[in-house]
């Protein structure tokens, strides 16, 4: 099966935060699972680089917003070798021309859904939207705590209301929004739906991608930006690869819960309005905390995945983000928490398991079991990384407990062949392990696989923490 996979690009405005670690890795995880099970994969990622808050986040950097948007889209770029991400990752950056282009032809192709209109509201720079009753609380915005700046201008409107029917339609399918109380959520947000604007005045916002026909108007941020997952595909050329993973494979895309509105509102209509398939399906993470409150800097409990990496190493630092962070739901982390979920977990589960079987198999030259070099079967993951990560866990504790009944150290001293026959089955076990750990921690599942193969005890696989 040909298969797409694409998380949300963030905004170039800060460094990347744990938060998108975990959407990446989760990202990363499906798309090595496909892979494994014999499907061709095109996995996206790459920066959102236009708007009000890169504008102003450059000006009070002192820096061009092209070299401000450069430094950090670099920042974005070296996830993929700190996180352990595939080869074939695939980075598309909104500033990039082969995204101008696209994004200037689905505005021409969506035009007899846009109009321009005179509007006033209250606008959140952080969110880039103009807000809703529903998204002021005490007269700032129920997610920044900003007041919203009140704005009247003419801009241009894109007739969401066009599409509530077709909308609906969509999300009756409840295999479209994963998990389903998102899909409510979305239903919910189309009952209520208005007409959005998908443009700004350049005299006030000169960074953006210009509207076609009109030089006074650049696109709206969130108009522009989610044409990326089909221009990193060559669209508008319908040939190639939009056609091969788009228009003939499995679309799927990972996003935060604070998307709904756009990832299955917003680019479905737009997607409707162009006649292009719309999402198979789009699968949305729950935000992380850390100590009970949001991550800020000003509260100084930020967590960077380099921070992770650097002191747990980047296996553990995807085993950390897939077991211990909920998959759906909101998570509190705290360093204090990670230690803890790193030791007993990896120091004293998988590290010391591997190195107690691999020690005596050595010791007692046991030969590899039959199935080593086969290609496992694995559980389908299926967007609970949590259950398959502890289905991987309990098999580990499950060979712990198997040690401990049958003591292989002990009995091969007495019946040589037992003892044998003991080693060789837990051996079998890390085999099933390896190619368990093989979409979620690469690198430990091909230590182990080798280990095994080699019958050779490897180092140490995660060091106590100092």
């Amino acid at each position: 099966m040909n298969r797409y996979i694409t998380t949300t690009l963030p905004y170039v405005n800060a460094d990347p935060h744990i938060g998108f670690a975990l959407e990446i890795v989760q990202a990363d995880a499906l798309a090595r699972f496909w892979e494994l099970q014999g499907d061709d994969v095109f996995f996206n990622t790459g920066t959102d680089e236009h708007g009000q808050k890169i504008f102003e986040a450059a000006e009070k950097a002192g820096k061009s917003v092209t070299e401000y948007a450069d430094h950090y889209a670099n920042e974005f770029k070296k996830l993929k070798d700190a996180l352990g991400l595939s080869d074939d990752l695939h980075f598309i950056r909104t500033t990039d021309e082969r995204h101008v282009r696209a994004a200037q032809e689905m505005w021409k192709r969506c035009e007899k859904d846009i109009e321009m209109r005179e509007f006033e509201g209250l606008y959140c720079v952080g969110c880039e939207k103009f807000l809703t009753e529903k998204e002021i609380e005490d007269g700032k915005c129920h997610i920044h705590g900003t007041e919203p700046q009140l704005l009247k201008e003419k801009n241009y409107f894109f007739k969401l209301s066009n599409y509530k029917d077709k909308l609906l339609a969509y999300l009756s399918d409840s295999s479209v929004v994963i998990p389903d109380w998102r899909r409510e959520e979305a239903i919910a947000f189309v009952k209520e739906l208005e007409d959005v604007s998908v443009s700004r005045e350049k005299s006030r916002l000169s960074w953006g991608i210009p509207v076609p026909g009109d030089e006074s108007q650049v696109m709206y941020v969130w108009f522009e930006a989610l044409v990326n997952y089909i221009s990193t595909l060559g669209w508008p050329d319908e040939k190639g690869d939009f056609g091969k993973y788009w228009l003939n494979g499995r679309t799927l895309q990972v996003a935060g819960k604070d998307q709904v509105r756009f990832q299955s509102i917003m680019w479905q209509a737009m997607l409707m309005s162009v006649g292009i398939k719309n999402t198979d399906q789009v699968f949305y993470h729950g935000f992380v905390n850390s100590g009970g409150q949001k991550m800020s800097k000003s509260l100084g409990n930020v967590i960077s995945p380099y921070e992770l990496v650097e002191k747990y190493g980047t296996d553990a630092t995807r085993y950390l983000l897939l077991r211990h962070v909920h998959s759906t739901e909101d998570s509190d982390v705290t360093w204090e928490r990670l230690d803890e979920w790193y030791t007993a977990g990896l120091v004293n589960g998988v590290g010391n398991l591997v190195a107690r079987v691999m020690k005596l198999a050595e010791s007692y030259d046991v030969p590899p079991p039959g199935n080593a070099d086969a290609q496992a079967s694995l559980p389908p993951i299926e967007f609970d990384f949590n259950a398959y990560m502890d289905g991987i866990w309990r098999r580990i504790q499950q060979l712990d407990e198997y040690m401990q009944r049958e003591e292989p150290f002990k009995r091969i001293k007495t019946d040589k062949a037992e003892g044998l026959e003991a080693i060789r089955f837990l051996k079998g076990g890390l085999v099933e392990i390896g190619h368990a750990l093989n979409p979620v921690m690469p690198a430990t599942g091909e230590i182990i696989l080798k280990a095994v193969n080699e019958n050779k005890k490897p180092e140490n696989l995660f060091p106590r923490l100092s």
